[in-house]
C-alpha cells in the first residue's frame, strides 16, 4: 500500500500526509512526513531530480529502493511547474506501476484545483493546501481497492486455473478408463439396437422392472449397447439381455 504522499516545491514540502496503519509510536513507519525528516526529504528529492536534469542522455529518476527498509520511493516531476515534485513511499503490496499513475492522477488534480500562480506564489506555509488532503485520500484509497481487485482476480485465476487442471485430468482418467473398458468389451457390445417399427410403444405395458424401461428409452438408433451400459451404469451382459427380449417382442433389431 502507499504510505506516503509528499508533494514537494522549491525543495520544500509543499504538502504530506502518511497513510500507514501502523502503531504511530514506530517512527520509521513516518520519517518521511515528520519534522526536520520532511524538509530534508524533500530537500534532497529536489537536488536528486536537479542532477537528473543535468544529464539529459541519463533520463529522469522515477523509482528508488531503500536498503534497510521494505519502503520503495516513486515520484514524480511536473513538467509545467519547474521544481514541483509529487513523490509516494509504498510497501511491495502494491506494484510501482500503479502508485506511479495515482501520483499522475494526483498532480492533475492539483493543477486543475489550484491556480497556477497560488502554486507558483506560495508563502510556504503548509497549511496553505491542507484542504487537498481529502483528494490524497480519496487517490491512495483507490490505488488500495485497485490493488486489492487485482489480488483477488489473481486468486480466481489461480483457483480457475487448479479446476481446469483437475478437470483435465479427471477427463484423461475417465477417457483411459473408457478406451481400457471398450479394449475388453464383448463383441456385442459394439452392435447398436434400432426400433423396427414407427410406433410408438408404451414399454410399462410389456416389460417389468425399472432397468429394462431404462434400457428402451436409451435405444435411439445410435447408442450402442457399450454406450447404453456407461450412461445407466449397468453390467453389459444385463443391457445386452435386455436388448435381445426387445428383438424377441419385435420391438427392435441389433445391427
Amino acid at each position: 500500500m502507499i504510505r506516503d504522499i509528499v508533494i514537494i516545491k522549491d525543495g520544500l514540502p509543499l504538502l504530506s500526509k502518511n497513510f500507514a496503519e501502523i502503531d504511530s509510536s514506530n517512527k520509521t513507519n513516518k520519517i518521511f512526513t515528520q519534522g526536520d525528516s520532511l524538509i530534508m526529504v524533500s530537500g534532497f528529492f529536489t537536488a536528486l531530480n536537479s542532477f537528473s536534469d543535468s544529464f539529459e542522455d541519463l533520463g529522469t529518476i522515477s523509482e528508488l529502493k531503500l536498503s534497510n527498509n521494505e519502503l520503495k520511493l516513486s515520484f514524480l516531476k511536473d513538467g509545467s511547474i519547474p521544481n514541483l515534485i509529487y513523490l509516494a513511499t509504498y510497501d511491495e503490496s502494491s506494484k510501482a506501476v500503479n502508485v506511479l499513475r495515482t501520483l499522475r492522477k494526483i498532480a492533475q488534480t492539483f493543477i486543475r484545483k489550484y491556480d497556477i500562480n497560488q502554486i507558483l506564489n506560495w508563502n510556504g506555509r503548509r497549511d496553505y493546501f491542507k484542504s487537498f488532503e481529502d483528494m490524497l485520500d480519496f487517490f491512495v484509497e483507490e490505488e488500495r481497492k485497485e490493488h486489492d481487485g487485482q489480488f483477488k482476480e489473481r486468486i480466481i485465476d489461480l483457483f480457475k486455473s487448479v479446476e481446469d487442471k483437475i478437470n483435465e485430468e479427471s477427463d484423461f482418467k475417465i477417457l483411459k478408463k473408457n478406451l481400457d473398458e471398450d479394449i475388453t468389451l464383448p463383441e456385442y457390445c459394439t452392435q447398436i439396437p434400432k426400433f423396427s417399427s414407427t410406433k410408438k410403444v408404451n414399454p410399462k405395458y410389456y416389460l417389468t422392472g425399472d432397468t429394462s424401461i431404462n434400457v428402451f428409452y436409451r435405444i435411439n438408433g445410435r447408442r450402442s449397447i457399450g454406450q447404453i451400459t456407461r450412461e445407466l451404469e449397468l453390467n453389459h451382459e444385463q443391457v445386452y439381455n435386455i436388448c435381445k427380449n426387445l428383438v424377441k417382442l419385435g420391438f427392435i433389431n441389433l445391427q
